[in-house]
């Protein structure tokens, strides 16, 4: 059996604020660094989620909107693979559309918005 590990380093300031994250894996030979990471695992037992979301005091405002929308986005197609629920991926897809427009991360997509009335 194969395994694989993956590593996060956090360099924290004097109030224990994430200045830097490293992150590596054993699958690939170089370290690389990151602004956030938001990683969820799934506790069996207790039938829960459980999360952790770091971000460093350099992400810009931007960025992490971009960071969100973008992840929203991965989930939906995660979750379309995972579960094969077409429609509740497609409604998860039209929440990120809508709140990247919000953002003004996209332009209105009139498509959706006709497909949905």
């Amino acid at each position: 059996m194969k395994k694989s590990e993956i590593k996060f380093t956090i360099t924290l300031d004097d109030q224990k604020v994430p200045e830097k994250i490293d992150w590596s894996a054993s699958d690939i030979q170089e370290q690389a660094t990151a602004n956030a990471v938001m990683i969820a695992l799934w506790d069996a037992k207790e039938k829960n989620t459980l999360r952790i979301d770091l971000w460093t005091k350099n992400m810009m405002k931007e960025e992490m909107k971009k960071f969100y929308h973008q992840s929203l986005l991965f989930m939906a197609d995660n979750f379309e693979r995972a579960t094969g629920d077409v429609e509740a991926s497609q409604a998860m897809r039209n929440f990120a559309q809508t709140l990247g427009e919000k953002m003004n991360l996209v332009m209105e997509n009139k498509f959706v918005a006709l497909k949905n009335n």
